[in-house]
């Protein structure tokens, strides 16, 4: 699910096309959520055929209970920073990252 917030607009790091910046709500399990919460996980690992993820959009990291398949209730805003991926390739990405996955850098909002 994707929520628009049409306040500014970014340049897309896997596109040519400017777009309003968006936030994506994504699950994220207890053990990530925590340590992306406490600042020392600073990128996620996500699909992206999906969604259009850019630089500038934020993820709306909903903790989820993969043992009891439910949502804890807490949130945490964070902002995409930067992008790695098969199509922003950086030295090895290429050769070790599957073309539908990138990596996220990520910071609080």
């Amino acid at each position: 699910m994707q929520t628009l917030s049409r306040t500014n607009a970014a340049p897309s790091s896997h596109s040519d096309s400017v777009r309003p910046r968006m936030e994506h709500r994504v699950k994220s399990w207890p053990s990530f959520f925590e340590a992306t919460l406490a600042g020392v996980k600073t990128h996620d690992v996500r699909r992206m055929t999906d969604r259009d993820y850019q630089v500038g959009d934020t993820l709306r990291l909903m903790e989820f209970d993969p043992e009891k398949q439910e949502y804890t209730g807490r949130e945490l805003c964070v902002r995409i920073t930067y992008i790695t991926s098969a199509k922003v390739p950086c030295a090895l990405s290429e050769a070790c990252l599957h073309p539908d996955y990138c990596i996220l850098s990520i910071a609080k909002c």
